[in-house]
């Protein structure tokens, strides 16, 4: 032991210090990474963050020929019109109740058939059923609308075709000017369209798992339903709960061209009126400007607060988004 530590035995020899890079010079060490998300971040700004000027019409009469800046300011006029509107309490529900469908059902959907498919082992069939259930992805809504109506029409319709073929029914029915069937044909007419395409994200989830789990739970004796919900959906569990929290935070989205589509009927609007169609209807068609903003404006703000309520909740079980 040398001298100055017998001296000194409880004296701490002090490790030399790292000197880190100010932000400034990581910016610079990383500048051409930096110089490839400038353009992202232009985009962002002049599609995303600059419209948003145009929020002030919401608390403005606004006139087409004066401007924004020349605008008679109304305050929250608008907005206690919207909830004074009749029609207030209707559209809420309608958007409700549809996209709380879509949850209930479209949202599971596309995880149980990422379960299915990986369980199969017939490679030439999995793909078969994945392009199958891929394609209508792809379709525009003005497509699969066009679909729909074929399908459910009263006149040689062939959904009535094979109802009458088996006796359920006597006379063809319009399933498309009754209410009592509309939410039905939405929700299924969603399902079809985005089962697929939506499993694919799932199906990325399940590829990852470490397969030497499946080998250890099958020597312990375990079934494949038991080794699905031990070890396959616990591991692909944070990916459904971000999923679900932008789900809920969509809740007020509860659709527009498939709505617009198959819902424009005058018999259908008491079922079919949801926020979007009635902001397209009140602002384009009649021109009323400030009150589609301030529809738009109310609808983003409860939005905002479905999103961060269901992102706290999801904080609790491990799995957020922030």
């Amino acid at each position: 032991m040398s001298e100055l530590a017998r001296n000194k035995p409880n004296q701490i020899i002090p490790t030399p210090q790292i000197k880190r890079d100010s932000t400034i010079r990581r910016y610079f060490k990383q500048f051409d990474l930096q110089l490839m998300v400038i353009p992202g971040i232009i985009i962002i700004l002049l599609f995303n963050y600059l419209p948003m000027y145009g929020i002030v019409m919401a608390f403005q009469k606004y006139d087409i020929f004066k401007g924004i800046f020349e605008s008679q300011w109304v305050g929250f006029a608008n907005f206690q019109k919207f909830f004074n509107d009749p029609k207030f309490f209707e559209v809420i529900r309608n958007t409700l109740v549809i996209s709380g469908l879509k949850i209930l059902i479209c949202f599971p959907a596309p995880i149980l058939l990422a379960l299915m498919l990986n369980e199969v082992r017939k490679m030439v069939f999995k793909r078969v059923v994945q392009t199958i259930t891929y394609l209508p992805h792809f379709l525009s809504w003005v497509i699969v609308a066009g679909f729909t109506m074929s399908i459910l029409s009263a006149d040689n319709g062939s959904l009535n075709i094979l109802l009458e073929k088996l006796g359920i029914i006597d006379e063809p029915i319009n399933f498309l000017t009754k209410s009592e069937y509309f939410w039905s044909v939405i929700v299924t007419t969603n399902l079809w369209k985005s089962i697929g395409f939506s499993s694919i994200v799932y199906l990325a989830a399940i590829a990852g798992i470490d397969q030497q789990m499946y080998e250890a739970a099958s020597l312990d004796g375990a079934s494949k339903f038991q080794q699905i919900f031990l070890i396959t959906l616990p591991s692909i569990m944070p990916i459904i709960v971000i999923f679900f929290i932008l789900e809920i935070g969509n809740l007020l989205n509860a659709g527009f061209e498939d709505l617009l589509l198959l819902g424009d009927s005058y018999v259908l609007r008491n079922v079919s009126e949801v926020l979007d169609t009635y902001v397209y209807r009140e602002g384009i068609t009649r021109s009323m400007y400030s009150y589609a903003t301030a529809i738009g404006l109310f609808k983003a703000v409860i939005s905002i607060g479905l999103l961060t309520l269901a992102n706290y909740l999801a904080r609790r079980t491990g799995n957020s988004l922030w």
